[in-house]
């Protein structure tokens, strides 16, 4: 335990996926996305409880094998392609709590679809939010300033073309830009009255920890060939 909190890692992993047939299944250096989520929790034994989120037995197969429980199915409800966080990790959370007979205090939400996560980095997400007495806490990366909301444009039916933001015909140089960060799926920690009480997976203190480096979060197939070349350049695995 990390400061005699009682902590649930739950890995939300559908099997439904319009972009990629079975996502979570596909592979990136040779291993399913799911099993390299159990990879990572098997080197955090601080962990009390890791659990996948599934509404397929296959999915739930390959997720216990590397050490992930499965012991239940996802409602049909809560299996849709619009159906949010908070409401996932809610119900793994109180399916958890009375399939174990025990309170959680944090909620870990680690996606399969980002692959190149280390444990030290989901360490240090649980670190701050346990040492800041944070509501939540969010991995985040910083945007690229070709895609800050500045440089955006839009475009309507006749063609023609305009700012997204009015502002941004004032910005002559991308240092004019005040950065801004994106979430890189790395790891989410939430607390309990977070996710309960408060009813959200951002609370009124919600921290952001800054990740260093590429990561990438798998939407298409070209992210799984993005993720195996960092891979392969890195020689991780």
């Amino acid at each position: 335990m990390m400061e005699d909190l009682r902590f649930l890692a739950v890995v939300p992993a559908r099997g439904g996926s319009k972009g990629i047939p079975l996502k979570n299944l596909q592979t990136v250096g040779g291993v399913p996305l799911v099993a390299r989520v159990g990879a990572v929790v098997r080197a955090l034994d601080w962990i009390d409880r890791a659990v996948v989120s599934t509404d397929h037995d296959g999915i739930a197969a390959v997720a216990e094998a590397v050490g992930l429980a499965a012991p239940f199915r996802r409602p049909e409800s809560l299996s849709g392609d619009r159906i949010g966080d908070l409401e996932v990790l809610t119900h793994a959370l109180q399916a958890m709590e009375a399939y174990d007979s025990v309170r959680y205090d944090v909620v870990l939400m680690l996606q399969p679809t980002s692959p190149l996560r280390t444990p030290a980095q989901v360490e240090a997400c649980a670190r701050m939010l346990v040492d800041g007495d944070w509501d939540a806490v969010w991995t985040v990366s910083e945007t690229d300033s070709k895609a800050h909301p500045l440089k955006q444009l839009t475009r309507v039916e006749d063609g023609r073309m305009d700012y997204y933001d009015p502002r941004a015909g004032q910005i002559i140089a991308r240092q004019q830009l005040q950065p801004l960060y994106h979430r890189n799926g790395i790891a989410y920690a939430i607390t309990r009255d977070c996710l309960i009480g408060q009813k959200t997976i951002k609370g009124g203190r919600t921290g952001a920890l800054l990740i260093e480096g590429h990561h990438v979060s798998i939407d298409t197939p070209e992210d799984l060939e993005l993720a195996n070349w960092y891979l392969a350049r890195s020689g991780f695995c």
